[in-house]
């Protein structure tokens, strides 16, 4: 009895092994970040689906935009050009922002990762939209979608205007997202304002970074002057010595000289 026994819960282990394996939905790839999904809808003159993610609410600043994209079968689309067309109509006016459109044509597990830097919140000034064009399998198209631009606690996105060229930019602060007592990664990405539906990377600036504690009338050793890496991005490090509200001052300079100065609140 003992053998039969034995033998009957073996047979059957092997039996949920394989059945499990066999219904997995590999077509279905699990997102590795939190996500929540603004819209969806379909591409204008396409049979594609379009699935827009956020990693959470839509607010002034910078923004990772996530695309699935799906076939008239429900098939995910794994390879396609996605850009993005954010617009503000104001009434009398329409502007857009800065963006950063996914890098490759090559989904990243079932995602086309980008972004989008919202430059003020919706309400009464007017209303944001969001598009995004898509082309694959020989097929073009727009989905646009209304979207909600909130104003976070803590402003995450300065502007100012160049005392060297007159224009305008735009500083976006990434990181730490969730800063702590010790160094810290510190990411900011800066854009220009070249009209109103232009807002190219700047890649050629140096910034000095000076964190200051008011309250306590003190800064930080240790600390990384943020240099360009990529598309506009920043990086540096930062030395937090203890908790409470810090101002982390950056100075922008370009090659005639001192551009702006502007100041990013963080307090833990």
């Amino acid at each position: 009895m003992k053998k039969y026994t034995w033998l009957t819960l073996w047979a059957l282990s092997l039996i949920t092994v394989f059945t499990t394996g066999c219904d997995k939905d590999d077509d279905t790839p699990t997102p590795t970040f939190a996500y929540q999904k603004i819209a969806e809808g379909k591409a204008a003159g396409t049979d594609f689906k379009i699935e827009v993610y956020s990693n959470e609410e839509l607010t002034t600043g910078y923004n990772p935009i996530y695309i699935a994209l799906f076939d008239a079968s429900g098939k995910r689309i794994e390879q396609a050009d996605v850009s993005f067309q954010p617009m503000m109509d104001m009434g009398m006016k329409k502007h857009a922002s800065p963006i950063e459109n996914p890098s490759s044509g090559q989904a990243v597990d079932g995602y086309f990762p980008g972004a989008v830097v919202f430059t003020m919140p919706s309400g009464e000034m007017g209303s944001w939209t969001l598009g995004v064009q898509v082309q694959a399998n020989g097929q073009t198209g727009t989905f646009t979608t209304p979207v909600t631009i909130k104003e976070p606690t803590t402003s995450r996105l300065k502007s100012f205007v160049s005392k060297t060229d007159g224009a305008k930019y735009f500083v976006a602060y990434l990181q730490p997202k969730q800063p702590k007592v010790g160094v810290n990664d510190l990411e900011v990405a800066v854009y220009k304002a070249s009209g109103m539906m232009d807002f190219p990377a700047v890649t050629n600036l140096t910034l000095a970074l000076e964190p200051e504690m008011p309250t306590m009338d003190h800064g930080s050793p240790n600390n990384v002057n943020p240099t360009h890496t990529s598309g506009g991005h920043y990086k540096g490090k930062v030395n937090f010595t203890m908790t409470g509200l810090w101002h982390l001052h950056l100075t922008l300079s370009d090659a005639s000289g001192e551009a702006g100065k502007l100041y990013f609140e963080v307090n833990f």
